[in-house]
């Protein structure tokens, strides 16, 4: 479900004539993302670490995934459901970064980074953190789960902070659009598709967050019941932020704050209390609220503001488990809050440096080879008339006045 909740969500932000291309973008990045996974991916996450360095999974141990075919009896689950689960989180974060890109960035150039970037950046970073060690020692996980055993429950580094940085990165390459900061062909055409999205991805990271339990228990109902009540909480702080400073709650800043508030209860789901989860959607759906300005102030064209949003979110989800983990939610783990020290705190820090400084390196770097060669950006007039016709030969809302398009039933 998050897969095309994320395209309406993205899809209605953008202006009309580049919805369609945004929605592509994602739906094009997850399925090849989707392919890669079944390829080598899996084995790159969820392999025996390579020397157990705890940095990357054995590519030549599950190639093709076809060792995952015969049924293992002593299983909770089947071990290809695990797989399947887990690629779903590949192709979302891959999604994410292709926020920052909306409206001025080459299909084919996407679609070539979106596949390089998972293999070099995702997966390595997805078995740092999804990769545990076995309990008898066969099985080397990653270094962030089971070497210095930093928390994330579902995703706040691998996924939402990893695409936040990739994110940034990416802008600070592709460069500003036509006429940033005020680009007046590239406002919200949909608001409505907006809250659409935001819902339908609300509904999903249920799965996302409680599905990571792998059983339907105590641990997951935990999760689901801090997931929601978050989600709430972020909605609330930031509509009373916008009301305070701007004198209005708006339908964007709603939908805002209901997923920033989901990408801060992420690592944390697992290890606070119901009114833990409460105080971080508060402070996310608050801190996000203000941090989406950074890109005026910092002059970054980050479009639809994954870095104020999932890089943000992710950094305070992952820092204030330091803070309000408790040993009686399933982590059993305390914070500070909760007698356990700064230890804790110390280790979360550890991991999201590290996620941070790996993500945006590499992909800068991979986004200034990408745009040396076969260069990133679309032509000036195309990104004015709007990406979809030139990327797509596609409008998605056609009126007398505009051209045929290529492949319509009017060119018969």
């Amino acid at each position: 479900m998050m897969i095309p909740a994320l395209a309406l969500f993205y899809g209605g932000m953008v202006g009309s004539r580049r919805i369609l291309n945004m929605m592509m973008m994602c739906f094009g990045g997850a399925s090849l993302v989707a392919v890669l996974w079944a390829l080598f991916g899996y084995s790159m996450a969820f392999g025996n670490s390579v020397a157990g360095m705890g940095l990357i999974g054995d590519v030549t141990e599950f190639p093709g995934m076809a060792q995952l075919l015969p049924a293992d009896e002593g299983a909770s689950i089947p071990v290809i459901l695990f797989a399947a689960f887990q690629l779903f989180f590949a192709c979302v974060t891959t999604a994410l970064v292709a926020g920052a890109a909306a409206g001025r960035m080459k299909f084919g150039a996407w679609m070539l980074f979106a596949g390089i970037w998972a293999t070099i950046v995702y997966f390595p970073i997805a078995h740092w953190v999804f990769a545990f060690s076995s309990a008898d020692g066969s099985v080397t996980g990653g270094w962030i789960a089971s070497g210095i055993k930093a928390i994330d429950f579902a995703g706040g580094t691998a996924v939402h902070m990893n695409a936040g940085a990739a994110a940034l990165a990416l802008a600070l390459v592709l460069g500003k659009s036509s006429g940033w900061p005020k680009v007046e062909h590239a406002k919200p055409h949909s608001r409505p598709l907006v809250l659409v999205g935001a819902g339908l991805l609300w509904v999903g990271w249920f799965g996302f967050n409680a599905g990571s339990a792998l059983s339907a228990g105590q641990s997951a109902s935990v999760v689901f019941l801090n997931t929601a009540v978050a989600a709430s909480a972020g909605l609330l702080a930031w509509a009373l932020v916008e009301r305070l400073r701007h004198g209005a709650a708006t339908s964007m800043g709603a939908a805002s704050g209901l997923i920033s508030a989901l990408v801060a209860i992420t690592p944390a789901c697992g290890s606070v209390s119901p009114l833990g989860a409460v105080a971080i959607g508060l402070i996310a759906g608050a801190v996000c609220s203000l941090a989406i300005e950074l890109k005026f102030r910092l002059g970054f064209d980050d479009s639809l503001d994954v870095v104020g949003v999932h890089l943000v979110g992710g950094i305070l989800g992952t820092l204030l488990i330091g803070l309000f983990a408790t040993d009686a939610a399933p982590n059993a783990v305390n914070g500070l809050f909760y007698g356990g020290g700064v230890q804790l705190l110390g280790v979360q820090a550890l991991a999201t440096v590290t996620v941070l400084v790996y993500s945006f390196g590499i992909t800068w770097i991979l986004a200034k080879i990408l745009d040396k060669t076969i260069g990133l950006r679309i032509k000036p007039e195309d990104e004015m008339r709007g990406i979809d016709l030139a990327a797509h030969s596609e409008l998605a809302y056609l009126t007398d006045e505009d051209p045929v398009e290529l492949g319509s039933p009017q060119r018969a």
